[in-house]
């Protein structure tokens, strides 16, 4: 265990780096000077005389080789200064905070609905598998993978909003702003955790401890409850944490739609307007997150999972 877990930090710190040096390189690989377009995030506007150009090149040591600006803009970075927005000239992290917070709450809501939805369907089609109601849940949560966001959003927005005003079409001002976004991000996942919970419990049932359990005199109901179902959960602590890493970098289109200030939101404006610091900044935040959740998932998944925990052994 502890080989794996010094395995998972080291490649977790080696995505990050990996990602966060390619962020690093935008101002290098797109077109114009990249010393100005640096400067312009480092000072208060835009600088256009070359002999100012040239000092605050070499005060800000953007002189210096690629390497080392590197390490310092990291450096930089991980204490929080990562620069100003080109177009609002504030400070990025005054930005990406604010907009971290709002994807975060979407994203734990919409996971919370896909995680109420899709245990009991989950539960009861590995309960009756080959039966009808396991034909009829798999059948119609398999239907929602078919239903993108960019479709599911405006029917939403049709029905519920301008056709019955039961809930507000756009915006983030009052708790109800949630509602629509969020079921529209849960309905995938609903489809994923519902086939994985499923599986769970089936692999559970056929498992030699749960056979053992009910040698020993344990009701159906009691193996269900103490045993088979516990297991069968387990395949669902990885899967929660890819999709909660992925929709934090994913919700663009549904933040978009719903005029949300979320990561998606900017990240979509900085790509529009070239705003190279906030989108450096977003990008390497979504991504430490991204990899940082992952990774601890995986722990708990070899700490849970039976079979991964005796191999380990």
């Amino acid at each position: 265990m502890i080989m794996f877990l010094a395995k998972r930090t080291a490649t977790l710190m080696a995505a990050v780096l990996l990602s966060s040096f390619a962020v690093f390189l935008i101002p290098y690989v797109t077109p114009g000077d990249p010393v100005r377009k640096i400067i312009r995030s480092r000072v208060a506007g835009d600088v256009v005389d070359d002999s100012t150009v040239q000092a605050l090149g070499q005060s800000l040591g953007l002189h210096d080789p690629l390497p080392v600006q590197y390490f310092r803009w990291l450096g930089d970075f991980f204490s929080g200064d990562m620069g100003l927005s080109h177009i609002s000239r504030t400070p990025v992290v005054d930005q990406v905070m604010p907009a971290l917070g709002i994807t975060l709450s979407l994203v734990i809501v919409a996971l919370g609905i896909a995680v109420a939805v899709s245990l009991p369907l989950g539960i009861v089609a590995g309960l009756k598998q080959g039966g009808k109601a396991d034909k009829l849940i798999t059948t119609i949560t398999q239907s929602f993978i078919a239903m993108p966001e960019y479709w599911l959003a405006p029917l939403l927005v049709l029905v519920f909003a301008l056709k019955l005003s039961l809930l507000p079409s756009a915006g983030w001002n009052t708790t109800s702003s949630i509602v629509l976004p969020a079921v529209t991000l849960a309905l995938r996942p609903i489809s994923f955790f519902t086939s994985a919970v499923r599986s769970g419990m089936i692999d559970a049932l056929e498992a030699e401890h749960i056979q053992a359990a009910r040698a020993r005199g344990l009701s159906h109901a009691q193996t269900v409850m103490r045993h088979v179902i516990p297991n069968g959960l387990v395949p669902l602590s990885t899967l929660f944490a890819v999709w909660f890493a992925g929709l934090l970098g994913g919700s663009v289109i549904v933040e978009v739609i719903f005029a949300i200030p979320g990561m998606g939101r900017l990240l979509y404006d900085a790509v529009v307007n070239s705003d190279i610091p906030l989108a450096q900044g977003g990008v390497v935040v979504v991504v430490a997150l991204a990899v940082a959740i992952t990774t601890l998932a995986d722990f708990l998944h070899r700490i849970l999972s039976p079979k991964v925990s005796g191999a380990l052994a």
